[in-house]
């Protein structure tokens, strides 16, 4: 067989193994997956000697060009995919948001905009209900046409965004019907709002400045909301994916739920598995403010052992960029805080240092919760996913130790700040390939931007 690419050398991570094998790729897709491959005169050969070779990691979860908590978050698709090409990341999903008075079909026409021509990697969207009343008749045509996750928010009143429990109940028995999936925010919004007008007093501002974004959300606000939603997933059969889990209880509510058979499946993040509440004791402590927020030290060792023993299923980011002077909008009141943080560069880095590297996962275990277990989930694999005869060439070499040090001035992404800001990270991508194309290389992004393409899905469901 003649290859356009030959990826010769590297410590290769199939769903069978891991082994010192070649990849062989024909225009788009992985042709063979064999020892000593023959290079023709034309062929491109990459080493990936003394690396690891993996598959293209899916971020399932970020916010591009989000307008949010009265500004909007500063990572585009031009910056957001070239961050994402950086680390090793080869597939997006970001969340389409109906604007006001918009219908399903709208919010996915003003996604697409946003992606199109600037795009570097290939990219998806969840679809978000935000009023149900009027969007519950359009979620059968947007599956239709492609699109088969669909997100609702048990908070973000004053966003217009809330669902209550009549629309999430009513929305998981069309998750039934149709074969497709329910992805929710878990908060608990009247709790959370009253422990919020609480302490939202000057004296108290004044005296804890951002420690108040964790003082007025305890783990319990997450956990019942996991709770309540879990039982609607229950009764009605409706497959749902609890997005950004930051709390031991709720990986513990996970954990139960899943042992009695209901269908549901969680992600948590990766600033929820290295960071900690201490953070907003910190001057510019503000600028960790995300939804929910960093929790205990205890939360995120237990994350870390749901994702070794399977009730935490994918890491994602939850990217939402705002710049310093974003987040100075605050003035010293944490509800005006623009809430999220970068993550995009720096997923894959954390997850192999903090993870492999320090010996709470595997290698192939790794690759399964930012690579297998997104792509099977969200209805991408095994066209993206892993490393498989057939599969889109999509896939990260990365050094098994050496290391690069974060620092905004040579990433991709437009924050002027990153919250592991001088941290020593092995991992990043010494070659990115997407889709047989070689869009990193020697650590720097090489690819064209525009050439990300937009990936539908389909639903048995409606099949």
């Amino acid at each position: 067989m003649r290859f356009d690419t030959i990826v010769r050398g590297g410590n290769v991570v199939t769903p069978r193994g891991t082994s010192k094998i070649d990849i062989g790729i024909v225009g788009e897709k992985i042709a063979t997956i064999a020892p000593d491959l023959v290079a023709a005169p034309d062929t491109k050969v990459i080493d990936a000697s003394g690396h690891h070779v993996i598959p293209g990691v899916l971020d399932v979860h970020v916010h591009l060009e989000l307008p949010f908590c009265g500004t909007v978050s500063s990572d585009d698709y031009r910056s957001g995919t070239r961050a994402g090409a950086r680390g090793g990341v080869t597939t997006l999903i970001d969340f389409a948001i109906p604007y006001a008075g918009d219908s399903l079909e709208m919010a996915a026409d003003n996604w697409m905009k946003k992606a199109e021509g600037k795009a570097l990697i290939d990219y998806t969207f969840h679809i978000c209900i935000t009023r149900w009343n009027e969007h519950k008749d359009q979620i059968k045509g947007m599956v239709y046409r492609g699109f088969t996750t669909f997100k609702e928010f048990m908070i973000y009143k004053s966003e217009g965004w809330q669902s209550d429990d009549r629309a999430l109940f009513g929305t998981l028995e069309k998750m039934k019907e149709y074969g497709t999936m329910l992805l929710v925010h878990a908060e608990s919004a009247d709790v959370l709002d009253e422990l919020i007008s609480r302490h939202h007093t000057p004296e108290l501002m004044k005296k804890y400045g951002a420690r108040l974004h964790a003082m007025t959300r305890p783990n319990f606000v997450e956990a019942e909301a996991i709770q309540r939603v879990v039982m609607w997933s229950e009764v009605t059969g409706g497959q749902l994916y609890i997005v950004h889990m930051s709390t031991a209880e709720g990986t513990e509510i996970v954990k139960a739920a899943q042992a009695r058979g209901v269908p549901v499946v969680a992600e948590t993040c990766a600033q929820y598995l290295v960071l900690d509440d201490s953070v907003f004791g910190r001057d510019d402590g503000h600028l960790y403010a995300c939804c929910p927020q960093l929790k205990k030290p205890a939360d995120s060792e237990r994350l870390w052992q749901g994702l070794k023993h399977g009730e935490v299923s994918v890491v994602s980011t939850d990217t939402c960029t705002f710049t310093r002077d974003q987040k100075a909008m605050w003035e010293g009141d944490w509800t005006k805080i623009p809430m999220g943080m970068p993550g995009l560069e720096t997923l894959l880095p954390i997850t192999y240092t903090h993870g492999v590297l320090k010996k709470r996962l595997s290698l192939e275990e790794m690759v399964t919760k930012l690579s297998t277990n997104p792509a099977k989930i969200m209805g991408l694999y095994p066209r993206k996913g892993a490393l498989e005869v057939g599969s889109d060439a999509d896939l990260a070499i990365i050094h098994p130790s050496s290391t690069r040090t974060v620092s905004c001035n040579t990433m991709e992404t437009n924050a002027d700040w990153s919250p592991y800001d001088g941290w020593d990270l092995a991992g990043f991508a010494r070659t990115t390939l997407s889709r047989g194309d070689v869009i990193v290389e020697d650590y720097a992004v090489v690819g064209r931007e525009g050439r990300g393409q937009w990936l539908p899905r389909s639903s048995a469901g409606l099949q």
